[in-house]
């Protein structure tokens, strides 16, 4: 008989008795570099999830614009332009005290994904933001992404999320506004109904 599995696994050899060995097609999707079809996959790609690890701890944000935002330099290297945000810059302060980075990248209607592992370092050389400019206007940095370990993720969790249906959107009025949320963040202190009406503007004026 097998021994009972622990209430709480605090080894490796508890996880990897308790699920079992990697099967082969695990181990071998996994490159250090970007093949060809790898790379299709990250230039299709409107959206990734940046995750990064710093002093104060972990930090995951998302990143999107159109397809091919994400520019692929050569088979180790990748790189993302940082648009406007919130200037919380919290995936980059953890880049600059720890480089390590890991992406996960999206593409609508797909049910793979995309995992990058790597090193970033964060650029403001103008040249490099101009180049990345829209409607005149550079972003303040650019992340030079050196690609440590790259892999897909089987569709599993998209067809249980059943992410992708439309049928399945929840009507906006189901979940509390940005409006909402900040106010009871700060004590009513800022944010409300007018924060949500003035949001759909200022979001336009804003994206680049």
């Amino acid at each position: 008989m097998h021994a009972p599995s622990p209430t709480t696994v605090t080894t490796l050899a508890e996880l990897e008795t308790l699920y079992g060995e990697v099967g082969e097609a695990s181990r071998v999707k996994e490159t250090d570099r970007l093949i060809p079809e790898y790379r299709a996959w990250i230039e299709a790609a409107p959206f990734l999830v940046l995750a990064t690890s710093g002093p104060e701890g972990l930090d995951c944000s998302p990143r999107g614009d159109v397809p091919g935002f994400v520019r692929v330099v050569d088979d180790r290297t990748l790189l993302i332009p940082d648009r406007r945000g919130n200037n919380r810059i919290d995936s980059l302060r953890n880049i600059v005290r720890d480089p390590r980075v890991a992406l996960l990248f999206l593409v609508p209607g797909m049910g793979e994904t995309l995992r990058v592992n790597g090193q970033a370092a964060i650029s403001a050389v103008p040249d490099l933001l101009d180049s990345f400019s829209i409607d005149g206007k550079p972003p303040k940095s650019v992340l030079v992404v050196h690609v440590g370990a790259v892999f897909f993720q089987c569709s599993r969790a998209i067809v249980r999320s059943d992410l992708w249906n439309p049928e399945r959107h929840m009507p906006r009025g189901s979940l509390p506004t940005a409006g909402q949320m900040l106010a009871a963040a700060s004590g009513n202190r800022v944010g409300g109904d007018d924060y949500d009406r003035a949001l759909p503007e200022r979001v336009r004026a804003t994206l680049y």
